[in-house]
C-alpha cells in the first residue's frame, strides 16, 4: 500500500483537556497515510476531554519546552478549552506555532484549537474560522470571523470541528499537497 507521508513527521500539540477525538480522528488518518505522528506538550501525559467528561490518558512523545519546529514537518493542534488555557500558560506555544507559520510549513488547526492564533499574536487581520466558542476571542484579536466550516488561508488550515470527515479530507489534501509541492521544487 502506499504510504505517501512516509518519513514525515507530524508534531500534534495537547495539554490535558484537549479534545480527544478531534486529536484522535485525525492522528488515523495520518497514521493511515505513513506519517509519523508525535503528541507534544508541556505535561508527560495528557488527558483528553471527550463528550461532557475526561477521556483517556495519552503519553506525550516530546516536550514543548525543547521542540523546534525543524524536526517536524507540519502541526496539528485540536480544540479543548482547557486544553488551550494551558498552552498559552507558557511562551513555548507562541514560539512553536509562530516557527510553523513562519517557515510555511502546514498548520491544521480545529474547534477551539484556533485559539492558538490568538496565543502566537498571529490573529490579528487573519480570517479565520473555528469553534463557535472560539469567535469572541479571536475577533477580540482582530480576526475577521468566518462560518465557513473549513477555511484555508495560506498554509493555515481551519475547521469548526463539527464536520470532522471533511476537516480530515482538508487536512490530508493540505498536507500531500505540501508533499507533492515539495517534490516539485
Amino acid at each position: 500500500m502506499h504510504k505517501p507521508l512516509a518519513g514525515k513527521n507530524i508534531a500534534v500539540l495537547v495539554a490535558s483537556g484537549f479534545e480527544e477525538l478531534q486529536m484522535t480522528e485525525p492522528q488515523k488518518a495520518l497514521l493511515a497515510l505513513g506519517a509519523t505522528v508525535k503528541l507534544v506538550g508541556p505535561e508527560s501525559l495528557a488527558n483528553g476531554w471527550h463528550g461532557d467528561s475526561w477521556g483517556h490518558y495519552f503519553p506525550v512523545d516530546a516536550q514543548l519546552s525543547s521542540m523546534l519546529s525543524a524536526d517536524y514537518d507540519m502541526l496539528l493542534v485540536p480544540g479543548g478549552a482547557r486544553s488551550l488555557i494551558k498552552l498559552s500558560q507558557t511562551p513555548h506555544s507562541k514560539r512553536v506555532v509562530s516557527a510553523f507559520i513562519d517557515d510555511q510549513k502546514p498548520v491544521a488547526l480545529v474547534g477551539e484549537g484556533v485559539e492558538i492564533l490568538v496565543i502566537a499574536d498571529r490573529a490579528e487581520g487573519m480570517t479565520v474560522t473555528g469553534a463557535q466558542e472560539s469567535q469572541a476571542a479571536l475577533e477580540g484579536a482582530k480576526a475577521i470571523w468566518s462560518e465557513e466550516p473549513t477555511l484555508l488561508v495560506g498554509n493555515v488550515l481551519m475547521a469548526s470541528g463539527t464536520d470532522m470527515p471533511l476537516f480530515i479530507t482538508e487536512m490530508t489534501n493540505l498536507f500531500l499537497g505540501q508533499e507533492q509541492v515539495r517534490d516539485a521544487a
